[in-house]
């Protein structure tokens, strides 16, 4: 259950409010000056994936050594990350306003010109400086992991949250033109996602805490 709930928060955390609105500028640094090579953009997109992988599995391998190192008081543990990510899926709905975790971070890097080994670097970039909206579900997968006390498990579960983030990029390079409509309904309906997203994240408090 906790490998689809994983997956599902990568997903969750493309269509976020606070990410969606970015997709077409992270396609355009994807694509630079060469707009008719679509081969370019997916191998950019690719390289961008494998960047911010890079780093959610490192905070993966660490997550689960703490697991690990606090193994004799995880039954308490597992309630506190429990509440924790119960109250990030509250922020998220907008019922509590947890200003710390609502402050954003811009990016100001510059990003034109990309090729694979830029890609991953803007990748990593990326990963460092996430949306508030990436960060919520980012700490719902890596406290979830913890709990795990499984390095190897860890990794799995982070791999899956990254396909889940990632997968859409590839995808959205490829069919950009064609997802217009898809990114316009998605906006309209931010409210409902908002929702939505805040109850995968109870839900997955709940599964912390009594799984």
């Amino acid at each position: 259950m906790e490998y689809l709930l994983t997956f599902i928060e990568g997903i969750a955390s493309f269509i976020s409010p606070c990410l969606l609105p970015m997709i077409p500028i992270y396609i355009s640094y994807f694509v630079g000056k060469d707009e008719k090579k679509t081969n370019k953009a997916v191998i950019n997109s690719i390289g961008f994936v494998c960047g911010f992988s890079i780093v959610f599995l490192v905070l993966s391998i660490f997550a689960s050594s703490f697991g690990v190192f606090v193994s004799e008081y995880i039954k308490y543990i597992k309630i506190v990350f429990g509440i924790i990510i119960i109250l990030l899926g509250l922020n998220y709905m907008e019922i509590l306003n947890l200003k710390i975790i609502n402050k954003s971070r811009v990016m100001n890097k510059n990003a034109k010109d990309l090729n694979f080994i830029k890609s991953v670097l803007f990748g990593i970039f990326f990963s460092i400086s996430w949306t508030p909206c990436i960060g919520t579900f980012l700490s719902s997968a890596l406290l979830l992991i913890a709990k795990q006390q499984d390095i190897l498990k860890g990794i799995v579960l982070m791999l899956l949250y990254s396909i889940g983030l990632g997968i859409p990029f590839v995808i959205s390079v490829v069919l950009i033109e064609k997802l217009k409509s898809a990114f316009n309904f998605i906006k309209k309906h931010y409210d409902k996602i908002k929702i939505i997203s805040g109850i995968i994240l109870i839900g997955m408090g709940i599964y912390i805490i009594f799984f």
